[in-house]
């Protein structure tokens, strides 16, 4: 089972519908947590949201008690969660992307996908990473390919993913062909 903790955003039923096409899905309110079925899950998906990282600490605790026991994945702004629960700056970025679509970049860092390959992604987010942020676990697996803004990260010995990007936006392209391999490491 995949447990979606829901930031309140209005992207999160996108979010359970293309999970819920690779297993059974349970998703909650970020302020009603059921720890039975969070105990329970495989997967724990921090959903997209308004607002930055500070704004949730529950997620931080949720992120720390689970790190290396369960697979967590972190899109917008759950990427940003991950990240800033790991000590990255998280800051207000010159221009704010709102339905706009990317060409982003696989790095030599990825262990998913094939180096050099290019994605077009939808984003909405007016946050990023604030760099150098250096980690001996996290690596920076896709980056922007007209910004460098980093996009997505991998921990593949603790089984932690993050998107910047929404993967579940119809200006993804191959949206369910990057949850299905994140699913499948």
């Amino acid at each position: 089972m995949i447990y979606i903790i829901d930031h309140q955003d209005s992207f999160t039923w996108n979010v359970v519908h293309q999970f819920s096409k690779f297993d059974d899905v349970y998703c909650t309110n970020y302020f009603d947590i059921n720890e039975k079925k969070l105990k329970q899950s495989k997967v724990i998906i921090f959903s997209p949201g308004p607002g930055s990282p500070k704004d949730y600490p529950l997620t931080t605790k949720i992120y720390n008690k689970f790190k290396g026991k369960k697979k967590i994945i972190g899109i917008c702004l759950g990427y940003q969660q991950i990240l800033h629960a790991e000590k990255g700056k998280i800051v207000q970025q010159k221009k704010i992307y709102h339905g706009y679509q990317s060409k982003i970049k696989i790095t030599p860092h990825s262990k998913i996908f094939k180096k050099n390959k290019i994605f077009y992604v939808g984003r909405y987010h007016s946050l990023k990473l604030y760099e150098p942020f250096n980690s001996n676990r996290i690596k920076i697996s896709m980056r922007c390919s007209k910004t460098n803004i980093a996009m997505g990260f991998e921990d593949i010995k603790n089984k932690i993913y993050g998107f910047q990007f929404h993967p579940e936006s119809f200006l993804t392209k191959n949206g369910d062909f990057i949850i299905k391999k994140i699913l499948s490491t």
